[in-house]
């Protein structure tokens, strides 16, 4: 049995928050750069170049990618060899968050009850963190800070199995046209496909995760998909935050889960072009 440390764990958490936002991913900064050579429109290529200006000031300068700096949401999985010690596990990544986002003057955007007392917590806590317990004595941590803006443009639809494949790419297509600008295109598209209503779900939120950026799936059939979608999607001339051009998306990432033989659960989840995470090992 490996012992993990709460302090450890605060630590790691308080970097990551910094780091992601401040941070934009090579992939991330190289497909925008390749979606740059195809487009056409002026305006569109204009805005690309100020997206990567943008991570080059955020990275020198130690600044926010975007002044909306997210719910944080962290990914994590932890060997069932691990034992967390000092302290408890969910409060480390709730002093972790407090810390990363005072320390890295980072907006805080958590509000204390989402009806009746819509105060803010004033720390960007609480924070949502999903756990897998998987073999080994390691724990990986993946962060995310989800911006408000692609998070509002989210969808899942409750299919019957019949509609198939051109079912799940027509409904991906008309969620992005639905969205338009609002979620700051170009957008990373994140489907999760199968398990239940909440299952789903977070699997769309997962594969915006995906490493490299256009990583197809490693199954082909969902990897045809995947390219097939993002053709759809770049096709509506949406472009870049919603003024028209070649680049909507740029990627479309579909996670998959066995499911009921009566359903054929579908959710889309989008990220804008801040497609901000890092990762920790500890």
């Amino acid at each position: 049995m490996r012992e993990i440390h709460f302090n450890q764990i605060v630590e790691a958490v308080k970097k990551l928050c910094m780091d992601a936002n401040y941070y934009l991913g090579d992939d991330v900064k190289d497909a925008i750069r390749k979606a740059l050579e195809k487009e056409d429109s002026p305006t569109a290529r204009d805005i690309l170049q100020q997206i990567l200006e943008n991570a080059e000031i955020a990275e020198k300068e130690q600044l926010a990618i975007c002044q909306d700096t997210g719910f944080a949401v962290f990914f994590v999985e932890l060997g069932q060899d691990v034992k967390i010690v000092g302290g408890n596990y969910y409060d480390a990544f709730l002093e972790g968050v407090r810390q990363g986002y005072k320390e890295g003057y980072l907006r805080k955007s958590i509000v204390f009850d989402p009806v009746f007392e819509r105060k803010n917590t004033g720390d960007n806590t609480p924070c949502v963190v999903h756990t897998e317990i998987v073999p080994g004595d390691k724990m990986r941590i993946v962060f995310t800070p989800k911006g408000g803006g692609s998070e509002n443009m989210s969808f899942v639809s409750m299919m019957p199995p019949a509609k198939g494949a051109e079912g799940i790419k027509q409904f991906v297509v008309e969620c992005m046209e639905k969205a338009g600008g609002k979620p700051c295109p170009p957008v990373i598209i994140g489907v999760g496909i199968g398990g239940t209503f909440e299952k789903c779900a977070q699997l769309a939120k997962k594969a915006l995760l995906r490493e490299p950026l256009g990583k197809p799936n490693p199954d082909p059939r969902y990897a045809k998909l995947e390219k097939e979608i993002l053709e759809e999607v770049n096709k509506t001339g949406i472009g870049p935050m919603g003024l028209g051009g070649r680049t909507t998306a740029l990627a479309v990432h579909i996670e998959v889960y066995p499911c009921h033989i009566a359903t054929m659960p579908c959710a889309v989840n989008m990220c804008c072009h801040a497609s901000r995470h890092k990762e920790v090992i500890l």
